[in-house]
């Protein structure tokens, strides 16, 4: 049998809080406990494979320091928005 949905999300948000890098742990677990639980199972598994990604890569996108791929353009632009918001 699989990983239920909640379990999912719970190791996802570990994961958030748990990067390579602090400034991963900062953008990505507050992003990851206030947004996840409202994301549908596509974006779930989306975010599932961006947390594979490496973390300078990931903070470059997030900071519009690198072009974003475009499977991950939507999801990292909501990240982003949620980080730096005023």
């Amino acid at each position: 049998m699989g990983e239920t949905a909640e379990n999912k999300v719970k190791r996802l948000k570990m994961r958030s809080w748990h990067r390579g890098t602090k400034e991963m742990d900062m953008v990505l677990g507050p992003y990851s406990d206030t947004e996840l639980d409202a994301l549908n199972d596509k974006q779930i598994d989306l975010y599932d494979a961006l947390l594979s990604e490496d973390d300078h890569d990931l903070y470059q996108w997030i900071t519009g320091q690198r072009p974003i791929p475009g499977e991950y353009n939507e999801l990292i632009a909501g990240i982003s928005k949620f980080a730096f918001k005023s």
